[in-house]
């Protein structure tokens, strides 16, 4: 799913399907994501590409320096942290295109976890504009 900030909220669009078809799916096995945000990070990371602010190319590259540097640090590399260098990668890139810096993604992440702290159980998570 596709989806565009808000005034600081998420809206999910469904995208056309065919661009999606190669993509890894194991019907009969786990799902390929584990967990939410790593189907929002993945989902970011198209989003942004789609948009032109960066090429495949650098995005491999940005991956693939990620993935190294973190199998430097021992890294398991049992892919359980796969999506965790896809964060760091995409982080990088906003920072490197001025779509972000750090300090507007370290707000906007401590804008996430005061919003979730004061949202009653099974409410949707809203940020303030």
């Amino acid at each position: 799913m596709a989806f565009t900030w808000t005034f600081g909220t998420i809206t999910l669009t469904r995208r056309d399907p065919r661009p999606f078809e190669a993509l890894p799916h194991r019907p009969e096995q786990e799902p390929v994501f584990a967990e939410p945000w790593q189907a929002q990070v993945f989902a970011l990371a198209v989003q942004l590409h789609d948009a032109g602010h960066f090429t495949w190319s650098e995005w491999a590259e940005a991956l693939g320096r990620e993935i190294k540097a973190a199998q430097e640090r021992g890294d398991p590399d049992d892919g359980s942290t796969y999506y965790w260098h896809w964060l760091a990668a995409l982080r990088t890139i906003l920072s490197a295109k001025d779509l972000a810096s750090e300090t507007d993604v370290e707000a906007r992440k401590a804008a996430w976890a005061e919003a979730h702290a004061k949202t009653p159980h099974g409410e949707p998570v809203k940020l303030e504009s």
